[in-house]
């Protein structure tokens, strides 16, 4: 690959790390194969969300310098999901509003650094995929990715490429699945009924499988199909994207022995 080749970090974010390795595998397949040179920091730690949600503003800003130093050196920052990504991006420079030095340091990193599908598509000029998935799927709007970064029709615009494929709408898409982080924790009862919702309208498309950028939004939608019987499959829209989409289980689902 050619030294002048953009050079890029994979935010690979904790739900990933921790839960789901294959999308952050599923991330590196596609930046390199739109001509990305791709490095994952070792240093790299959560980007801060769960405390800032919280309303912990001083771990908040331990967790995001340690983010900001980790990713110091790279032409850009590339995550996996709109809500990690949202956070670096909007919520790092409002951190350090009154710190004029760290400001400085976050606004660089928030501007290099963007979701994995907007990546594609806007900075690299991705039109097409070469993947192949059988069946009809659906697709979430993840509410951190479509408020706070407008990320709609990158992923629409990948998977209409991918070959066997059919694309039918969510209805009301844009309304929140009911995880929204501590959200869930914080009010079980109106999480609970916002997922059945939504799993109810995943189901009334015929979908074989739902695709989604937001990790978290995808194991709280599986689950709840899972308790309510669906077979519908459950997967990140990168793994599809590069083509792993048959190489790991559906998202809540065991390994075949």
């Amino acid at each position: 690959m050619s030294q002048d080749a953009p050079r890029v970090g994979l935010f690979v974010t904790c739900l990933v790390d921790f839960i789901r390795p294959s999308v952050g595998f599923a991330a590196v397949k596609l930046l390199e194969d739109a001509g990305c040179r791709v490095d994952v920091p070792r240093a790299q730690t959560c980007c801060g969300q769960p405390a800032y949600n919280s309303g912990d503003r001083e771990d908040t800003k331990r967790v995001a310098m340690q983010v900001i130093e980790a990713f110091r050196d790279f032409d850009y920052v590339v995550v996996p999901s709109g809500s990690c990504g949202g956070m670096i991006i909007k919520h790092y420079p409002e951190l350090f509003g009154e710190d004029p030095d760290i400001y400085a340091s976050a606004a660089d990193l928030a501007g290099r650094t963007y979701e994995l599908l907007t990546f594609l598509t806007e900075v690299m000029g991705i039109e097409r995929v070469q993947a192949h998935y059988e069946g009809k799927v659906t697709y979430h709007d993840s509410c951190a990715g479509l408020r706070e970064l407008g990320i709609r029709d990158q992923a629409r615009k990948l998977l209409q490429s991918v070959d066997g494929m059919s694309l039918e709408e969510l209805p009301d898409t844009e309304v929140c699945c009911g995880f929204g982080g501590t959200f869930c924790v914080k009010y079980p009862e109106i999480s609970n009924q916002m997922v059945d919702t939504k799993a109810q309208s995943v189901e009334s498309t015929g979908a074989d499988t739902l695709l989604a950028g937001d990790l978290g939004c995808l194991m709280n939608i599986a689950g709840k199909l899972q308790r309510r019987g669906a077979s519908v499959k459950v997967r990140h829209v990168a793994e599809v994207l590069a083509g792993m989409g048959d190489e790991t289980p559906p998202i809540g689902e065991p390994k075949q022995r």
